[in-house]
């Protein structure tokens, strides 16, 4: 029973033909549902209730199951200490605000009917999909087998072949050097959106034969990515730490003559501390001190397992390193960079080199990953479409972005049967 449909459910009133009760035995008059809460706190407002003899006002909150109200952390929240009434398909345990006071509950009786039930749920459905902004958005609910499996894979190498240019312009850049253009790919990645061109521009400012030149050092490396980042300079080095790093900077500086990007490109707005610019160019710079070689590494992994190892932060002596070493690189990070980096670049590789077995090995590594979570997938999940792996997501982001996006309906294979039944409905209405 999905949240959504139990919404509906109150507010077009199809509880009307059953008698309700509380949770202890009391009856329960609806006089009003109230109105509709799209944004934070309880889910209806202004609602008119009669329990037992005593009428009341004020605001309702709706979960599958009761104990939802804990897991939400919502008995911690003051601004649900309005709510009069807590409409649960399950009361599975009693439920208290932030004053301690326990809530009275209602588990909603209703249609049981599973075929009506999925009516149900698709025009809910249908009515929240004023909030995506996929053109056949209600087609799909209707339908959702309009979006196939086989558009589905043509998505996906389409937008390995979009990359496969990236790369191409790159490989351009850096006289063909696979290397140094997985690299500069790896870095942008490495700003995981929010930084992106920063980091894309550190890698374009900083050449990779500058770091392998001290590949065994990852003080240094460390040192020039930092300087380079803009994000070490002489008015923060503050630490003994800093100090150190700053020194070594200037020395390589000189010897590599380099410039560092404006400090200004980076963003720190909303940023968990883990995720702050400093913390990813230190990951950054002890990848690449531990991972030599790592584009033929890449390569010559055969699993997932070997390919998110390559991307793990090993333990370090922090005396040897002489540094304050960074936090791990999480799971989820790892497979964004997975998905964005390194399974293009063997596609592409393999590509390249007509090795069609290699090619087929990448979707199918892909195909292992789990399905990425953002706003756009979220749409697709809205409107009835099946996601279970990275493979589904990345062809419907590409779907979104090339096609949705840009009203590009004609070239797609939903807008065109969406328009052919259009055309056959006005035809035999003719």
């Amino acid at each position: 029973m999905p949240e959504i449909l139990l919404h509906y459910i109150w507010q077009q009133r199809l509880w009307a033909n059953y008698d309700q009760f509380t949770t202890h035995g009391l009856p329960i008059q609806i006089l009003s549902v109230g109105r509709h809460n799209r944004h934070a706190g309880p889910d209806f407002s202004d609602v008119r209730l009669r329990i037992g003899s005593q009428e009341w006002v004020g605001n309702v909150e709706i979960h599958v199951r009761a104990s939802d109200w804990r897991r939400h952390r919502h008995h911690t929240d003051s601004a649900y200490d309005s709510v009069v009434l807590h409409v649960v398909c399950q009361a599975d345990e009693e439920v208290y605000n932030s004053r301690g006071e326990v809530l009275v509950q209602c588990q909603l009786c209703y249609p049981q009917d599973q075929d009506f039930l999925s009516q149900m749920l698709l025009r809910a459905r249908m009515m929240d999909s004023a909030l995506t902004t996929i053109p056949c958005a209600q087609s799909l609910l209707t339908t959702p087998a309009l979006l196939t499996q086989g558009w589905r894979d043509a998505l996906l190498l389409e937008r390995w072949h979009c990359k496969a240019e990236s790369i191409h312009r790159l490989l351009e850049i850096t006289q063909h050097s696979w290397a140094h253009a997985f690299y500069i790919t790896l870095a942008h990645n490495f700003g995981f959106h929010t930084n992106s061109l920063p980091f894309e521009m550190l890698a374009l400012h900083t050449p990779l034969s500058c770091l392998q030149k001290h590949g065994n050092s990852l003080f240094q490396i460390t040192a020039i990515l930092l300087g380079q980042s803009g994000l070490l300079h002489a008015n923060n080095a503050t630490t003994p730490e800093r100090q150190r790093l700053w020194s070594e900077y200037i020395f390589l500086q000189k010897k590599f003559s380099l410039r560092p990007i404006d400090i200004k490109l980076w963003k720190h707005a909303r940023m968990r501390p883990q995720n702050s610019p400093e913390v990813r160019v230190r990951q950054f710079a002890q990848l690449l001190y531990q991972s030599e070689f790592l584009f033929s590494k890449v390569l010559n992994a055969n699993t997932l397992s070997n390919m998110r190892q390559l991307l793990q932060l090993q333990p370090l002596p922090t005396l040897s390193a002489n540094l304050e070493l960074p936090p791990a690189i999480g799971k989820n990070s790892i497979d964004i960079l997975l998905i964005n980096t390194l399974l293009p670049y063997r596609f592409t590789y393999a590509m390249e080199k007509g090795d069609k077995r290699g090619m087929a090995d990448a979707i199918d590594l892909m195909k292992q990953l789990t399905a990425e979570d953002n706003t756009i997938i979220r749409q697709w999940r809205m409107v009835g479409q099946k996601v279970v792996s990275a493979a589904d997501t990345q062809a419907l982001i590409h779907l979104y972005q090339h096609y949705c996006q840009h009203e590009r309906c004609i070239n797609c294979e939903v807008g065109q049967q969406v328009f052919l039944e259009k055309s056959d409905n006005f035809y035999s209405l003719a």
